[in-house]
């Protein structure tokens, strides 16, 4: 008699993904928050510049990283307060509040005629930008199977990849307009006459964040007519645009406009059913227990916002680290200014110093590359691997790349180049040598981030405090990568003087290594943990991935 045949495992595909319409929704959302916010780069040191033309380069790179950080710094303040307001008040209402701030953020930047100015719509930018730990509840709320997290949680890194390869093009090429393209709208143009045109002249930096505020502005369209709310105790509330819609429809095509007035909710056969009383009205329906703030904070949850942050400070600070480093003046000794002192010389394993003094275009066109081959990764090598191997372990084993990375990073100063020391470098072991130390970081990256937003997910003692940790992560996250630009540039600055340039790198290896340390204290939660009164455990589906 032959055994009995086990059942099949069943596998998730991408066409599986449940609610692809609302998935479409917040994909839409998420690529233009990385849009917006990239799209300063190809820009910001310029409209910097023309604030005051006197200030040395060295204090509007100081302007720009203040800049940079504001907005990280407005994050931490408030990221989990709009976490807490997203359970109190819904998924959809916090989204379009956060993206209404964005607008006008967007707009007083382009506007700004000086650096303070400038410093306080970015500010307000941070404050208001709470948009992304809502759209990842919204995304684990409406995508409950864990068989599905993988590809569901993986669409959001692969938009920001998007974002920061699109974003900085459509700013360069719409910075300045009036300059970029004289024959069309500066003065003596076909379109600007005698004097140009001459909103583009007064604000020239005001047509990109224009374009960010349409974005935003149709996003928030986008958002108003198509997402359904998630929230449980908010899904019977009026969707006010769909009703004033309805008016507007009503008065120019009659009684044939749209009709649907209230929320469409995304379908759960946990929602509560409305009673009926004696006299046939139907009561409210009884809305779920929530778990107090002060019982958040089981030891899972402070163990992965502590892995959480010591990723986001490497990562932060090596984003910022390895732009420097690629656009530093290369050791040269006949150069007063590439040496620490007269007497120095290089010797040994770990005494060399300098960058490779890379020009913009080279350091684009290699990130952009290795970009598409993240998006390539994630699409077509993560999901497989999530389904064999599962999240935790994956988790564990591609964080040990990111130390790897930047233990290898500086030897890259010291491999033959092809071209003098006063030119950039060149030559094939040069550009073989900074790919291998990219590959290092970006499959590491690929496996690492969708599985640090799977794990903060999944630790959330109850659901309805789940908003609230993915705010508290977001805090927790742009605190580490305020710090990361300060660190980088201050260790880069150490190591110059003291002509190891290793000494950044090296320590930020450590921080890797402590990262590693922390993923062994993570596990990966239910997100379901406390059971309040009333409820009961509900067993989760065995999948391939639940381990």
């Amino acid at each position: 008699m032959s055994p009995p045949k086990l059942p099949k495992k069943e596998v998730a595909k991408w066409r599986d993904l449940p609610h692809k319409d609302q998935l479409v929704v917040l994909v839409m959302a998420r690529l233009v928050e990385p849009l917006v916010q990239t799209s300063l780069q190809a820009y910001m040191f310029y409209q910097l510049r023309s604030f005051d033309r006197a200030l040395p380069d060295s204090t509007i790179s100081w302007q720009a990283g203040v800049l940079q950080a504001s907005f990280s710094a407005g994050q931490t303040v408030t990221g989990w307060m709009w976490g807490r307001a997203a359970d109190t008040y819904g998924r959809k209402t916090t989204l379009l509040l956060g993206s209404f701030g964005t607008l006008v953020s967007c707009l007083g930047f382009g506007f700004s005629h000086s650096f303070w100015s400038a410093l306080v719509f970015r500010t307000l930018g941070g404050l208001v930008n709470g948009n992304i730990p809502v759209m990842r509840t919204m995304v684990s709320e409406i995508v409950k199977e864990k068989k599905h997290q993988a590809r569901a949680f993986l669409l959001f890194p692969m938009c920001f990849n998007i974002g920061v390869i699109i974003g900085p093009v459509l700013g360069g090429v719409l910075s300045d307009p009036a300059a970029t393209y004289p024959s069309l709208f500066g003065p003596g143009s076909a379109i600007g006459g005698t004097k140009g045109v001459g909103w583009m002249i007064k604000w020239p930096y005001l047509a990109p964040n224009l374009a960010s505020a349409i974005l935003v502005a149709l996003n928030m369209l986008l958002i108003s007519i198509f997402l359904k709310e998630t929230l449980p105790s908010s899904r019977d509330e009026v969707n006010i645009f769909r009703r004033v819609l309805r008016r507007l429809t009503n008065g120019v095509l009659g009684k044939s406009g749209i009709v649907s007035v209230s929320y469409s909710p995304v379908p759960d056969s946990e929602q509560a059913i409305p009673l009926v009383s004696a006299d046939g009205k139907l009561s409210p329906p009884h809305k779920p227990p929530k778990l107090p703030f002060r019982r958040i904070w089981t030891p899972n949850v402070l163990f992965t916002l502590l892995a959480h942050f010591a990723t986001a400070f490497h990562l932060g600070t090596f984003n910022s680290l390895w732009f420097i480093f690629l656009s530093a003046a290369r050791y040269n000794p006949d150069d007063d200014t590439t040496i620490p002192n007269k007497s120095y010389r290089p010797h040994g394993p770990f005494v060399f110093t300098g960058g490779l003094n890379l020009p913009p275009v080279q350091v684009g066109t290699a990130m952009a590359i290795l970009g598409i081959i993240g998006i390539i990764l994630q699409i077509l090598i993560y999901p497989k691997s999530n389904d064999k191997y599962g999240v935790l372990p994956l988790y564990r084993t591609f964080v040990y790349g990111f130390p790897l990375a930047y233990l290898l990073a500086p030897y890259l100063v010291i491999l033959p180049s092809t071209s003098p020391p006063q030119d950039p470098a060149a030559g094939p072991l040069v550009w073989i040598g900074l790919c291998i130390v990219l590959f290092f970081f970006v499959v590491s990256r690929t496996f690492v981030l969708p599985a640090t937003m799977i794990l903060i997910n999944n630790c959330s003692p109850h659901p309805s405090v789940l908003g609230t940790v993915h705010g508290v992560a977001q805090s927790v996250g742009s605190a580490a990568r305020t710090m990361g630009p300060g660190v980088a540039g201050y260790l880069f600055s150490v190591g110059l003087n003291m002509g190891v340039i290793g000494i950044p790198w090296w320590t930020l290896a450590l921080a890797g290594g402590f990262a590693v340390l922390t993923s062994m204290w993570v596990r990966e939660g239910s997100g379901h943990e406390i059971l309040l009164e009333g409820e009961t455990r509900r067993e989760e589906p065995t999948t391939s991935i639940a381990r």
